[in-house]
């Protein structure tokens, strides 16, 4: 890099960013922790470095100039740089090198994970990620897993739990099965409806009962014990099947039926053993899951959609 043609220095250019995204020179100085005239001899430099006039005031007004708007979009790309080394030295120096095993359900592990690892190797390459794609319960005293995402919270007193998420739980299908079938519109048009079921037949009908659905064996057409393979049988159109809003909002071909049933009330627990107080490999895992789970949206891996590439060839 050509260091003598840089000739303004980033304390400039983070006034100048912070003016344009706040602005005000006042706004921008209480954002910075700076005094005003502080702030403001710093743009002035960099418009004097730069020879360009970056900002004018018109009335109480400051607005950018063309120059200015020219020179924001690299600023601003300078900023995401800056903040994104400072998520990678905090990585390296908050945690230790080592292994750190995450069990969740195979649906998670196929839409969700992938986007949280790589940020994870983002800011913290030294820490190795086993998955562990499993719809059971990882029993994390024995140390099958160090960190889990569960559905239910944990009774052992030996393991520290966090709900970090509440999704709602409702039925959906796919617009290629609607169509075919014809709407469903009441509860009394399951009866005829098809089900792909994920898990348990017997299962799966007492919870399609207490949802007051008047299904019976008949109805359930496919079953598989794979939460991915089920959601994709139901998308391309083998029938009904429940599963949560936040993914489901990944999947526009995805229709709710019967939006008038009262959702389930879906909880995502973080849990893990006591020796997250000692371990900081797995306390900086712990938080990032924490972190990003509780945002409005899940992280989606928009590539992990495998069956329906081969469906439509």
């Amino acid at each position: 890099m050509d260091w003598h043609s840089s000739n303004f220095d980033w304390n400039q250019a983070r006034a100048f960013l912070t003016t344009a995204e706040t602005g005000s020179f006042s706004a921008a100085a209480k954002k910075l922790k700076l005094t005003q005239p502080t702030l403001g001899r710093q743009v002035a430099a960099l418009e004097e470095a730069l020879n360009l006039v970056l900002f004018e005031r018109i009335g109480r007004k400051l607005l950018l100039t063309p120059a200015g708007r020219d020179f924001l979009e690299h600023i601003q790309a300078m900023g995401e740089a800056a903040n994104q080394a400072s998520l990678i030295a905090s990585g390296r120096t908050q945690s230790a090198s080592g292994d750190v095993c995450v069990s969740v359900s195979d649906i998670m592990a196929l839409y969700v994970m992938p986007q949280i690892v790589a940020n994870l190797q983002k800011i913290a390459p030294q820490i190795r990620l086993t998955i562990v794609a499993y719809n059971g319960l990882s029993d994390l005293q024995r140390r099958e897993a160090d960190i889990a995402i569960r559905h239910v919270a944990p009774s052992q007193p030996e393991l520290i739990s966090r709900k970090v998420r509440e999704a709602k739980g409702r039925l959906y299908a796919s617009q290629s099965y609607l169509d075919r079938h014809g709407p469903i519109d009441t509860v009394d048009d399951t009866k005829n409806a098809a089900f792909v079921g994920i898990g348990e037949a017997d299962e799966l009908l007492t919870f399609l009962h207490s949802w007051g659905l008047p299904v019976t064996q008949e109805n359930l057409r496919v079953l598989t014990t794979n939460g991915p393979a089920g959601w994709e049988l139901a998308r391309q159109g083998m029938g009904l099947t429940p599963m949560t809003d936040d993914l489901a909002f990944y999947f526009p071909e995805m229709k709710m039926v019967l939006a008038q049933l009262e959702p389930v009330t879906v909880p995502y627990w973080l849990t893990t053993h006591k020796e997250l107080n000692s371990s900081k490999r797995i306390r900086f895992v712990f938080d990032h899951l924490a972190d990003t789970l509780l945002q409005k949206h899940l992280p989606f891996s928009r590539t992990a959609q495998p069956f329906s590439q081969v469906a439509s060839i």
